[in-house]
């Protein structure tokens, strides 16, 4: 049986305008994601489109993130540009959540480091080095990526990276690189990179709280070891 268009709907239950009249947050998941479709099939409208996707990622938006294109263009109607809008927006409500997560986040402990960092680092086939810049309560500001190198090494720029803090305004930092190796001891070449930026932070009287090595389960915190 052929499904009635959102056009012959009562205008009230019409997303669109449902969302001028009551607000986004009246809206379903599926009504939400029908303006995202547009329009539907010859036998289904965009809401039922949607409900089906819904259903099929068990009500579930993060099952539903999880989507790729060609998953999505399985579904009757819902082509290359439809899957590519869908995918953007839920790529928009993760990148707000993170930013929500970082707006709140505060350093209290090295706990507190690999928790943030671990999503971006522990599965690491090489190594990358990373700096967490803090406000002054430790709240976290930023991070950005220094260097990528080898499976054993990562070259370092000690002065780049006190450039980027400086422009940054940073109060104080955490010091990240990953061992892909899961071997979490500190290289000789890891304890001399973490005096020689250790005693410039010291000089422009920026705070080196932790340098964390981060492996795919644990880490190691050389301020826990009472190398710092």
């Amino acid at each position: 049986m052929k499904s009635l268009q959102i056009t012959q709907w009562a205008e009230e239950d019409r997303p669109r305008e449902k969302m001028k009249s009551k607000g986004v947050s009246a809206l379903t998941d599926a009504e939400l994601l029908a303006i995202l479709l547009r329009s539907g099939t010859v036998n289904s409208n965009a809401v039922e489109v949607a409900q089906q996707i819904l259903a099929d990622c068990e009500c579930s938006l993060i099952e539903l993130s999880h989507k790729q294109l060609r998953d999505l263009q399985l579904y009757e109607g819902v082509g290359e540009t439809k899957a590519m809008s869908i995918i953007a927006a839920l790529e928009l409500g993760r990148r707000r959540r993170v930013s929500e997560a970082v707006k709140r986040k505060i350093i209290r402990s090295s706990a507190d480091v690999y928790d943030y960092i671990q999503d971006k680092m522990s599965d690491l086939d090489c190594e990358e080095m990373w700096v967490i810049t803090l406000k002054s309560n430790h709240q976290v500001q930023d991070k950005f990526f220094v260097s990528r190198g080898s499976v054993r090494a990562v070259p370092v720029d000690v002065r780049w990276i006190f450039r980027q803090m400086l422009q940054r305004n940073a109060m104080a930092f955490v010091l990240c690189h990953n061992h892909p190796s899961d071997e979490l001891v500190p290289s000789q070449q890891d304890i001399q990179l973490t005096r020689q930026i250790s005693q410039a932070a010291s000089l422009l009287e920026i705070q080196m709280l932790d340098h964390l090595i981060v492996g795919s389960h644990t880490y190691f915190s050389f301020k826990d070891a009472g190398m710092l």
